[in-house]
Order: C-alpha cells, then sequence, then structure tokens
C-alpha cells in the first residue's frame, strides 16, 4: 500500500482544515488505517484510527471532540476533519496503513506510511 498525505496548510487559529489520505493498492479496504502527528522535537504521536469498514474509531483523548475520523473505501482515501484549531496543533500529519481490519494507537503497528502533510495553525 501506497500512501499521500495531502490538505495541510496554513490556518489561523479557530479554523478548520480536511486532511486526505490516498492509498494506492487493492487491499486498501482490508487495512484499518490512522493518524499521527509530529511536532519538530517531538515524537510522533497518535491522533486518530479507523477500522477497516469505517464501523470502529478512535480518536486520542487530546483531540477528542475536534478531530473526526473517517474513510471512503469506494475512492481508496481516508480523511481527518480537524476543528477549532489551535497552535499547539501545529505539527506534521502522517496516515498510516495497518496489517489488519482494526486500528492501533502505536506507532509501531503501522506498517505503511505517508510522506506527511504540514499543518501550521497561527494564534
Amino acid at each position: 500500500v501506497q500512501l499521500q498525505a495531502y490538505g495541510g496548510g496554513l490556518v489561523q487559529a479557530g479554523g478548520s482544515l480536511r486532511l486526505s489520505c490516498a492509498a494506492s493498492g487493492r487491499t486498501f479496504s482490508n487495512n484499518a488505517m490512522g493518524w499521527f502527528r509530529q511536532a519538530p522535537g517531538k515524537e510522533r504521536e497518535f491522533v486518530a484510527a479507523i477500522s477497516w469498514n469505517g464501523g470502529r474509531t478512535y480518536v486520542a483523548d487530546s483531540v477528542k471532540g475536534r478531530f473526526t475520523i473517517s474513510r471512503d473505501n469506494t475512492k481508496n482515501t481516508v480523511y481527518l476533519q480537524i476543528y477549532s484549531l489551535k497552535p499547539e496543533d501545529t505539527a506534521a500529519y502522517y496516515c498510516g496503513a495497518l496489517r489488519g481490519p482494526f486500528g492501533s494507537g502505536l506507532v509501531e503497528d503501522y506498517t505503511y506510511w505517508g510522506q506527511g502533510t504540514l499543518v501550521t495553525v497561527s494564534s
């Protein structure tokens, strides 16, 4: 599976963004997907994950209520909708694919990664 994340940019605090992650490969619909982020000088941090069919979603407590993950298997794409952006959301956002049907919050569980898309939130 090859992944490409896009949709990042410079946004004012309080704004919204929708990140997308397009996947290639015939097995996309079999894979759970996740979003992680990494700020400069910090470790990669779990944000959200979604099961193979979208039936289960997992969102980190730190962003719950502002971040929503979804997927469209007909388009081989997973989305991360972000509302009420804060300066502390500034980071590179990465999507990952997991070899299995259910999501995980652990970086090491993901086999495939996209290149990341940068989100910068100005105050």
